[in-house]
C-alpha cells in the first residue's frame, strides 16, 4: 500500500453553485467561483475560476460563460467536467508531467435524485478520480463546525449557499429530516436586479447584484450598525444612458422579505417533522447557520425570532463545508456516512 499511497492524491471538493473548493493536504488550495468561459468556434476552455468570473456579462459573440452547476447540482455535464479537470490543474500547478490518480471526497445536496448524484461521480470519474465518495452538504458542514456527528445528540444546520438552501437534523452519524429547497443566494440575486429595475428603473447585472447583497445586504430592515448606503451603476430603462443610485439595506432587506420568508418556512417544516427527543435537543443546541447566506447582516436574528431559538452562525460559514469534507476525507474509514 505504501506505494499506492504516494501515487494517490487526496482531495476534498465543494462543488457549489457559486463558488467551488478543493482542499488537499487539510489547506484550502482552491477558492474559485463555479464558471467556465469557452471559445464558441473552437468550443476550448479559454477562462475558469475567477478569470471567467471577470468576463461574465461582459463578453462578445465568440465567447460564452457557462455556470455548470445549478440549484446545487450538475446542469451542464461537459463543463463541470472541464471545470474539475482544471481546478485540480490549479493544485498540480508546476508539478510537471505527473499527474498521480486521485480519490476524492465531493458533496453534494441532501435533496439530490440518484440521476443527479451520477452525473456528479461521472463527471469526477472522467476527470480523473480513481475512488470517488459523496458525502451530503449538511452532513459536511456539521462535521466543518466542529460537531460530533456520531453523539446521539439532535443538531440542526442550515446550509444556506446559492443553489440550494438544505435544512438537515443529524445524529448519529446520519441525516434524520431535511428539508431542501432551492431558495438560496441566486434568488437573493435575482430578487435584487428585479427589485432595482421595478423601484429605481435601472437595469443591472447579476453580478452587480451580487456586490449590492454583499455590501448592503440585509434580512432586518432595523439594525443596530447598520451598513453605509452603496452606489449602484447600472443602465437607466427609460433614457437608455448609464446612471448611479444610492442604495441603502432596507431597501434591500424589503426586497429580500419574501426569500428569507420561504427559508423560514421551510426550517419550521423541518422542525415540525423532528422526532421528539431530538426537538428537545435542539431547544438546548440551537441552531447552526453556515454558506455564504449566513454572512446575511441580521438573518440569525430573524431565524432566531421566527423560531424562538438561540441561533448561532459558524465561523467562515463560506468554508465550513468544505472543511468538513476535508475532515471526512482523512476519516475515509471511520466516517459510516460517505457514501461509496
Amino acid at each position: 500500500m505504501g506505494l499506492f499511497n504516494f501515487f494517490t492524491q487526496e482531495i476534498a471538493i465543494d462543488l457549489g453553485t457559486a463558488n467551488t473548493l478543493i482542499i488537499h493536504n487539510d489547506k484550502v488550495v482552491v477558492d474559485e467561483p463555479s464558471i467556465v468561459a469557452f471559445d464558441r468556434t473552437t468550443n476550448k476552455v479559454i477562462a475558469i475560476g475567477r478569470q471567467a468570473m471577470q468576463m461574465e456579462g461582459k463578453t462578445h459573440d465568440n465567447i460564452r460563460t457557462v455556470r455548470p452547476l445549478k440549484d446545487g447540482v450538475i446542469a451542464d455535464f461537459n463543463a463541470a467536467e472541464h471545470m474539475i479537470r482544471g481546478m485540480i490543474k490549479m493544485i498540480n500547478q508546476g508539478k510537471g508531467w505527473f499527474f498521480p490518480s486521485l480519490r476524492m471526497v465531493i458533496c453534494i445536496p441532501s435533496g439530490i435524485t440518484e440521476v443527479e448524484k451520477r452525473a456528479v461521480r461521472d463527471s469526477a470519474e472522467i476527470a480523473g478520480a480513481k475512488e470517488v465518495y459523496l458525502i451530503h452538504e449538511p452532513m459536511a458542514a456539521a462535521v466543518g463546525i466542529g460537531i460530533d456527528v456520531e453523539e446521539p445528540m439532535g443538531n440542526m444546520i442550515i446550509d444556506i449557499g446559492g443553489g440550494t438552501t438544505e435544512i438537515a437534523v443529524i445524529a448519529l452519524s446520519g441525516i434524520v429530516c431535511d428539508q431542501s429547497i432551492r431558495v438560496a443566494g441566486d434568488n437573493f440575486d435575482s430578487d435584487i436586479v428585479q427589485y432595482i429595475r421595478r423601484q429605481h428603473n435601472i437595469m443591472i447585472g447579476d453580478r452587480t447584484a451580487e456586490k449590492i447583497k454583499i455590501e448592503v445586504g440585509a434580512a432586518l430592515p432595523e439594525l443596530s450598525d447598520p451598513p453605509s448606503d452603496f452606489a449602484v451603476q447600472g443602465r437607466d430603462l427609460m433614457t437608455g444612458v448609464p446612471k448611479q443610485i444610492m442604495v441603502s439595506y432596507t431597501e434591500i432587506a424589503h426586497c429580500l422579505d419574501k426569500s428569507i420568508s420561504k427559508i423560514e418556512e421551510a426550517i419550521l417544516k423541518a422542525l415540525e417533522i423532528t422526532p421528539p427527543e431530538l426537538s428537545a435537543d435542539i431547544y438546548q443546541t440551537g441552531i447552526y447557520l453556515t454558506g455564504g447566506g449566513a454572512l446575511l447582516r441580521g438573518l440569525d436574528r430573524r431565524i432566531s425570532a421566527k423560531t424562538k431559538l438561540p441561533v448561532h452562525v459558524a465561523e467562515d460559514p463560506l468554508r465550513a463545508v468544505v472543511r468538513g469534507t476535508g475532515t471526512a476525507l482523512k476519516n475515509i474509514g471511520n466516517f459510516k456516512f460517505l457514501m461509496q
